[in-house]
């Protein structure tokens, strides 16, 4: 039996290369060592219901976002559910694991990766970009993790002060593709549509081109770059 006590919350753990990061249901994740950006949070949610934890989702999608508009401007957005896009490049993932008890999350571990000082990426990484590719420079790895802890706090006590309206309204305003046409694959067929809303519990509305407001969760919709 472990003696230890358990981590405060808040607490940031910081990794200086990540190898295999896990992305949504297992995809890779590449960090070059010291150059980007890979660290976890620990919260303790116990605030909000299990019903309405894609809120969590939005907290820390909207943190990360607005630490890095100022350095990058009106390109960058959050791709739903949880990546932060610049242009058509991926610049980031999220990735949070909630422990659950009863009708309550009990413990949230965020992981958190962003491209920050790689120029290089294999292969196998789809349309990745960096801070450094957009801005031409290098930047201060503690400088940014400090200003995104920042922005995430100030969202996550609006949504523990019960500010859930202005969390969703923040998140769909950023959203990659809101109210634009594009092309998109599920179950194998391509169709085009606008993204239009994202409901309480994270599920993605799509108007299609034919008029049907359609609705995906995670990994049942692929947005199609032509």
């Amino acid at each position: 039996m472990s003696n230890s006590k358990p981590l405060p919350e808040g607490t940031v753990i910081m990794a200086e290369s990540q190898y295999a990061g896990r992305g949504q249901q297992m995809n890779k994740w590449n960090s070059d060592p010291g150059k980007n950006l890979t660290f976890s949070l620990l919260l303790n949610p116990t605030f909000l219901a299990v019903a309405n934890q894609f809120d969590l989702t939005r907290v820390i999608s909207l943190g990360v976002h607005d630490a890095l508009e100022p350095l990058l401007g009106d390109k960058l957005k959050i791709k739903w559910p949880n990546d932060v896009y610049y242009a058509d490049g991926k610049l980031g993932g999220i990735l949070i694991e909630n422990l659950l008890q009863g009708g309550q999350i009990r413990q949230s571990v965020i992981g958190i990766g962003l491209n920050v000082n790689q120029d290089v990426f294999p292969d196998w990484v789809p349309n990745p970009v960096s801070v450094k590719q957009i801005l031409q420079q290098d930047y201060d790895l503690r400088a940014l993790l400090s200003e995104i802890c920042s922005h995430i706090e100030a969202y996550y006590l609006q949504l523990k002060a019960g500010k859930i309206d202005f969390v969703r309204k923040a998140y769909l305003n950023r959203l990659y593709w809101l109210n634009e046409q594009h092309a998109f694959r599920s179950n194998g067929s391509v169709f085009e549509g606008e993204i239009k809303a994202v409901k309480d519990n994270g599920i993605l509305v799509i108007k299609s081109n034919i008029g049907a407001e359609l609705e995906f969760s995670f990994k049942e919709i692929e947005f199609l770059n032509r």
